[in-house]
Parts: structure tokens; C-alpha cells; sequence
């Protein structure tokens, strides 16, 4: 089976054997891939590699009770006795009171057309061209001294969904992309740092000269990084690490974390947890998006929403069993696999821009931190105490000077909302996209 094959009818031929041997309900779900990567070093390939899988994933429900099995066999054998083993196991599993189907009302039955598949499969010949523009012109910024490599690949996916209860639908998505680091420097005064790009449409890809070039300029400005002293101050976030904290706040909001009560947003509904003036969206429907999808993994529709507006918490993000124990409806925010259960997540997230740009938003702080990269997940859920390590840059004067390594950066996320400000600049390069933003009175830890 191919990508340009329809896996809807063994989908339904797996639901009808489900329901034969005594399954209530079912859903499967197939997921087809091809991917070509190639990596290169110092000018010489490293790899040139091409995969192509298929994985599918069958759920039955006897009563309240729920089992899950997978398989990348696609056999008539292998299927027949997945459907044997998943209605075994929904036999004798404990029962999940909130585990169930959608209700038929509820299923998305038009898609839109989100423009998410390039038609065109890249020549390897233009991966490796990719990956060696990239990585020359890194290696041409002045002071870069070596390559940890450059990569350049492609991929399409597939996914078709088929329930008991009615709903059929499938999508498919490409991605391109390219990156590349590099080191500056010598013995222990050597820095790295990196770039990349990533697209939906091959001809949406950033220049690869411009990516490398970036990743070299990034690395040297690098040079002579220094240990800060503790002190408290504004920390300004660079777009490349600021959607950090939407995936924060959106494990924060997350329908599971809710239900079991171990989130620090949890009894915020309805109240301000941002600034004002404060925008905070998901659209799963956004074109070229590189996390679009035309319904969710349980065949409900789904489709743009705010989770923040002016600063004020609007919703929780829940898929069917997580808004069930809240006594809510899903939002249609179901993401899944083939070997576990549905469970909420984001699409194409993002913070609406603000209205100050860049330039200002640093030009109002006499000393502070300018972050570029963060390491390691000091975060806890429950009290959304923060401490992450970071590098940057340090801030005098709105601009930025000395650059900082080995240094801490801390606070509580309910406070860090609060006094949040974002920059104009916003720019879809993620799933997850923000803005600069400037968070006033945090702690800045080093020596």
C-alpha cells in the first residue's frame, strides 16, 4: 500500500471484524510515511537515507472498557489477529468511565482544504544542494572553525481515521527542511550554536545560504561568553526559545492536567492570567501550517480558537475522555497514535503580536538578559515554578553586548504571565510561534 492508495476499506473491514467479535465500538487509524534525509560533514556526505512505513492502530470498547493494539504487518494474518487480541484484552482491562466514541452529532462531516501537501517529492540531488549551501556558508562567516554537520530532508504523511460510528476521513502532509551548526573559537573558548528552516512547500524553505549564513554569524557573536552575576531584571526572549513558554502555558490548560488537579491554572478559568492586551490562539485550520490538521484524531471537527483574550483564560484544551470528567465539551483538540489512547494537544499555536516592536521593547532596559537558547525542564506543573538554564546576551542600554553562558534563568510562571509583554514581530516558523517578549523583575543566576 502506497500513499497513493485509499487505506479507508481496510480500516472498515477491521471495525467490522472488531464489531463480529463482540466489540461495542471501535476506531483505527493508519499512518503512512516517506522520508528522505541527507546529512553531510565538512563537505562529505554522512548519509543519504530513504524510509517508507505504514502503522496502524485498532481501539475496541466493550461496555466502559477500552483496549489498544498496533501493527506495522499489514497482513491478512496479522490483521485478523490484531482484532482477536484487541477485543481479548477490552474483555478483561479495567473499566474507564470516561472512554467512549463521539456521539454521531458531533462528527465532522465537511474538510476543509488546508493546502498541507507539497505534490512534488524532492531529487536527492537537491537535498544534497541544500545541505551543502547551507553548510558552506556557515562555514564562511569569519571565525566559524568547524562543522557539527548539516542536514537537509523531506517527508510526506498520510493519516486516515474510521470509526464505528460513522465518520471516515483522511489527510496528508508534507514537510521540507534544512539546518546546519557550526563551532567558532578554539580549545575552551570554542562556542556552537545553529539555524534551520522548516516548511510545508519546498519553495516556502529559506534560502540555505541564509540559514548557514545565520548559524555561523549566530556562533561567533558567541565568542567570549562569560558567566553573569545573580541579579534581577528584565529577561527579554528571543522568538526562537519565546514559544517555550506557550508550550507551558498549554500543558498548563491541558483537559488531564485539569481533571487531576495538578496544574497552577487549574482554578483560573474566566480570570486574567496574562497582561492585558494579551491574545493567545490556535488554528488548526491556518494555511501551510506546519501543524494543521482538517479534524481531530476522534473525528470531531475542529477549528480556530482563543484560548486567551485581553489576557483573560477562555478554555481548556480537551479531547473527549478529558472534557467527560470535566463535564464539558472536547474542543476538538484530540491528537493520537496507533498504541495509546486519544489525548488533547495544540495545532498551530501562537501569541498575537503585540504592539511595540523589537527595537523599543529593548530600548527601555538599562541591564538585562537577552535569551537565545534554554536547556533543561525545571518546571513544575503544580506550582509553575520556573528555572531553565540559558545563554543570551546581556542588555545595557537597549542594546546588546557581552554575551552570557552558563547562566540560569528563574521565577514563577503565574507572575511571569502577568507581566509579559510582546514585541510585533511575530513570525510562523513553528507549530508554536511567539514574539519577542519582555518579562520584567525575574532572576538572572550565574556566579
Amino acid at each position: 500500500m502506497s500513499l497513493s492508495e485509499d487505506p479507508r476499506s481496510l480500516l472498515e473491514d477491521l471495525i467490522s471484524k472488531a464489531k463480529t467479535a463482540g466489540a461495542d465500538g471501535a476506531d483505527a487509524v493508519h499512518f503512512e510515511s516517506i522520508g528522505l534525509a541527507h546529512a553531510q560533514r565538512l563537505g562529505k556526505p554522512e548519509k543519504l537515507e530513504r524510509e517508507e512505513s505504514h502503522d496502524i492502530g485498532l481501539r475496541v470498547m466493550i461496555g466502559k472498557r477500552q483496549a489498544i493494539v498496533s501493527s506495522t504487518d499489514l497482513s491478512a494474518e496479522s490483521l485478523g489477529q490484531l482484532v482477536e487480541r484487541a477485543v481479548a484484552m477490552a474483555r478483561v482491562v479495567p473499566e474507564d468511565p470516561y472512554c467512549g466514541l463521539a456521539e454521531e452529532s458531533e462528527l465532522a462531516r465537511a474538510f476543509p482544504d488546508l493546502d498541507i501537501l507539497d505534490p512534488e517529492e524532492p531529487p536527492a540531488e537537491l537535498l544534497i544542494e541544500r545541505a551543502r549551501a547551507c553548510e558552506e556558508a556557515a562555514r564562511a562567516v569569519k571565525g566559524v572553525t568547524n562543522s557539527e554537520g548539516a542536514e537537509a530532508g523531506w517527508s510526506r504523511a498520510g493519516i486516515t481515521l474510521v470509526t464505528s460510528n460513522g465518520f471516515v476521513g483522511s489527510y496528508a502532509r508534507s514537510s521540507h527542511s534544512v539546518g546546519t551548526s557550526v563551532v567558532a573559537g578554539e580549545g575552551l573558548g570554542m562556542e556552537s550554536d545553529y539555524e534551520f528552516s522548516t516548511a510545508v512547500f519546498g519553495a516556502e524553505l529559506e534560502d540555505p545560504e541564509e540559514v548557514g549564513r545565520s548559524a555561523g554569524e549566530r556562533t561567533v557573536r558567541r565568542l567570549g561568553a562569560q558567566k553573569p552575576e545573580t541579579e534581577r531584571l528584565p529577561v527579554v526572549y528571543d522568538p526562537r526559545v519565546s514559544m517555550g513558554l506557550l508550550r507551558h502555558f498549554a500543558g498548563a490548560i491541558s483537559g488531564p492536567a485539569i481533571a487531576r488537579g495538578t496544574s497552577f491554572l487549574k482554578d483560573r478559568m474566566g480570570e486574567r492570567v496574562f497582561a492585558e492586551g494579551i491574545a493567545i490562539i490556535d488554528d488548526p485550520h491556518r494555511p501551510h501550517g506546519l501543524g494543521s490538521k482538517p479534524f481531530d484524531a476522534e473525528g470531531l471537527a475542529n477549528g480556530k480558537m482563543n484560548l486567551v483574550e485581553d489576557g483573560v483564560l477562555q478554555t481548556w484544551v480537551m479531547d473527549l475522555s478529558s472534557a467527560r470528567q470535566l463535564g464539558l465539551k472536547s474542543t476538538g483538540h484530540a491528537s493520537r497514535g496507533t498504541s495509546s489512547p486519544p489525548s488533547p494537544s495544540t495545532s498551530n499555536l501562537y501569541m498575537a503580536p503585540g504592539s511595540v516592536s523589537r527595537a523599543d521593547l529593548l530600548g527601555g532596559i538599562e541591564r538585562g538578559f537577552y535569551v537565545t537558547s534554554m536547556m533543561g525542564m525545571g518546571i513544575n506543573g503544580v506550582t509553575g515554578d520556573y528555572s531553565r538554564g540559558a545563554t543570551g546576551f546581556r542588555i545595557e542600554k537597549g542594546e546588546l553586548t557581552t554575551p552570557i553562558s552558563e547562566a540560569t534563568v528563574a521565577g514563577n510562571l503565574k507572575d511571569m504571565f502577568l507581566n509579559l509583554t510582546p514585541a510585533d514581530d511575530l513570525t510562523f516558523k513553528y507549530a508554536t510561534n511567539a514574539p519577542t517578549l519582555r518579562i520584567d523583575g525575574m532572576t538572572l543566576a550565574g556566579n
